[in-house]
């Protein structure tokens, strides 16, 4: 049965018992900021299941020891939000973490796996799907939406205990933990993609020229959004990012009447727009440009892409684990191995890839 939290005391007496492990969620808002709103935070502590104010003054203090304790387990799932909202509302993040849906790819259950899927996967229970998009920042919440949260905690263990199992026969306990690595080390280190424009399919059709102020705006957007807590689209959307970076406006003036044609345009915002049009950045002659929609570009990629696929297959992983799209692009394109192929995979890949991405000697 779920026990409402509702002072931090209670919160810091229940940390004295250390447990190995706790199930953690979290309910947040979204939808108008950038950065998350702490709702709810979901702890399953032994066989109780704790709901967690986070509005009551100091249990984000008292929140914190449990996030920080490291000889402490924090079972997850799909934890990349969650981890952005503790950060943000505690100022710590879960460590030791082991992500369930992170796992269940590892284990070869299944790709993306959403919470209620797996559980039903693993445990054979059926889980109700109806508060997912609930208003949890009301008081008090309804009965429905704290059954709700306290499912989504209350099968942690189960799934943590299957995938872990399957993980050690497989010998791959230590990819899981490179993984959860990596996800924290990202949230933690979180100062901005340095080159967002590489994400925008929109970029390989720009010259050099057009992809630099592509790369301006949208490392200005994300500065915007950052201090503003508003949701980048709500700054710049990408068409208009896209329509300036390849057809700059001559003069601010023609700037605010291409904003005519645009009915979301940042018109309040528009000399900032202007400035960052026309200020080069310090390292932006460093910027990796995307990879040409050539024949032989498409072709190579697709030698990788199958490989990748073929390997995954028989280490019967789910597609796009290994390496996505966007990785495999950026090998292609310099031979660096990007950092998200670093670790386990890179070991996987690499005596795989090498043939593959050796060129012949009269093209180099």
């Amino acid at each position: 049965m779920a026990h409402w939290i509702k002072h931090p005391s209670e919160l810091e007496a229940r940390h004295q018992q250390r447990p190995a492990r706790i199930g953690l969620d979290t309910e947040f808002i979204r939808e108008r900021t950038y950065w998350p709103q702490l709702a709810l935070v979901q702890m399953a502590v032994n066989d109780e299941i704790l709901l967690i104010d986070p509005l009551i003054p100091g249990m984000t203090d008292a929140l914190r020891p449990w996030l920080e304790d490291t000889a402490i387990l924090k079972v997850m799932h799909s934890a990349s939000e969650d981890l952005v909202a503790f950060k943000c509302a505690c100022g710590a993040l879960p460590r030791p973490l082991f992500d369930t849906q992170i796992g269940a790819a590892l284990a070869g259950i299944g790709g993306g796996m959403g919470y209620q899927k797996l559980v039903a996967e693993i445990t054979g229970t059926t889980l109700p799907k109806g508060e997912t998009r609930s208003d949890w920042m009301r008081r008090p919440l309804s009965p429905a939406q704290l059954e709700y949260a306290a499912d989504d905690v209350e099968y942690l263990f189960a799934l943590h205990d299957a995938i872990d199992r399957r993980l050690h026969e497989l010998g791959r306990q230590a990819w899981m933990q490179d993984d959860a690595q990596r996800l924290l080390a990202g949230v933690d280190n979180d100062e901005g993609e340095r080159w967002p424009h590489l994400s925008m399919r929109a970029a390989q059709f720009l010259d050099t020229d057009a992809q630099r102020r592509l790369l301006r705006l949208l490392r200005w957007r994300d500065q915007q959004a950052r201090q503003s807590d508003k949701p980048r689209s709500w700054i710049l959307d990408n068409e208009l990012a896209a329509t300036l970076a390849r057809t700059p406006p001559t003069d601010h003036d023609a700037l605010l009447r291409l904003f005519e044609r645009f009915p979301k345009a940042p018109r309040k915002l528009s000399q900032a727009v202007w400035q960052t049009l026309q200020t080069p950045l310090p390292d932006e002659d460093q910027a990796p440009q995307p990879l040409p929609a050539t024949d032989t570009n498409k072709a190579a990629l697709k030698r990788l892409q199958d490989a990748v696929a073929r390997h995954g297959s028989e280490l019967g992983l789910p597609d796009g684990l290994l390496a996505s799209r966007k990785h495999l692009e950026a090998l292609l394109q310099n031979g660096d191995w990007p950092a998200p192929l670093a670790g386990w995979r890179r070991q996987q890949l690499e005596p795989l890839l090498r043939p593959l991405l050796a060129k012949p000697e009269s093209t180099r």
